[in-house]
């Protein structure tokens, strides 16, 4: 069994969903109006950054013993990120739902939900919980649920980064629009890097949507080798977090 099915099946086993369905869609519409996600990537001259809080990872253990989620949402803004991700899978990843939250009403960023994203039940949880944007992992669900989760998403105003590992992911994606295409370069079933998979993936992905380069980005030489690639965005998360000050190593990042 993959990783990401061990993840998944944990995930769905032990997920709260006493709260009604019905329910969550009124709360849903109660949120504040979302922030632009993709709006928020889209830049002519350099790289945008999309600065993950996560605290915990299924290859490297624990990456930082604080939970400080407010002071990170500001400190990455303030060093000039785009959006944030944050992880909400509690098990591997100790993340919490509240946490979308927490970092929303510290800054002026939009906010991706970073889970294992199943149905209609998870895309409202993730706009009460104040989330501007989700993760849809197309190896872990069907076209027809890629499909459906795509039209719901834009019916709660969520925008969408669907991610792609291969051309199997690509083929059950195909048709898609308007959202931002994920390539991840680790390999969900070994959790090894490998990034020579963006070049690989970025020229079939559509020419006129938002490209980001997922995982195992560490140095600058990385992220000039991601834009010449095609890429208009990076997801950064392990190497900020395990900085002493993730905020500050944005900066370096970026300068």
């Amino acid at each position: 069994m993959s990783v990401l099915q061990e993840i998944l099946d944990r995930r769905l086993a032990t997920r709260d969903t006493k709260r009604p369905l019905s329910e969550l869609r009124e709360l849903a519409r109660e949120q504040p109006a979302p922030r632009n996600f993709l709006g928020a990537l889209k830049r002519s001259d350099q790289l945008s950054v999309i600065a993950e809080i996560k605290f915990r990872s299924p290859s490297e253990g624990e990456l930082r013993s604080m939970r400080d989620v407010n002071e990170l949402a500001a400190a990455y803004e303030c060093a000039g990120a785009n959006a944030l991700s944050v992880l909400t899978e509690m098990h591997a990843f100790d993340g919490r739902l509240g946490y979308l939250a927490d970092a929303r009403n510290a800054c002026n960023l939009p906010v991706l939900r970073k889970d294992f994203l199943w149905d209609e039940y998870d895309l409202a949880a993730a706009r009460t919980a104040q989330a501007d944007a989700v993760l849809l992992i197309a190896k872990m669900l069907s076209r027809e649920q890629l499909g459906e989760l795509r039209l719901m998403a834009g019916d709660y105003g969520l925008a969408v980064l669907l991610e792609v590992h291969d051309e199997e992911d690509l083929a059950k994606a195909e048709g898609l629009r308007d959202v931002a295409w994920g390539v991840n370069h680790r390999n969900l079933s070994t959790l090894q890097i490998e990034l020579e998979t963006s070049a690989r993936l970025f020229p079939l992905l559509p020419s006129d949507e938002i490209k980001v380069a997922e995982s195992g980005l560490r140095t600058r030489e990385e992220l000039t080798l991601m834009h010449t690639r095609g890429a208009q965005a990076v997801l950064i998360g392990t190497a900020f977090m395990k900085a002493p000050d993730p905020g500050q190593a944005l900066a370096e990042f970026l300068k």
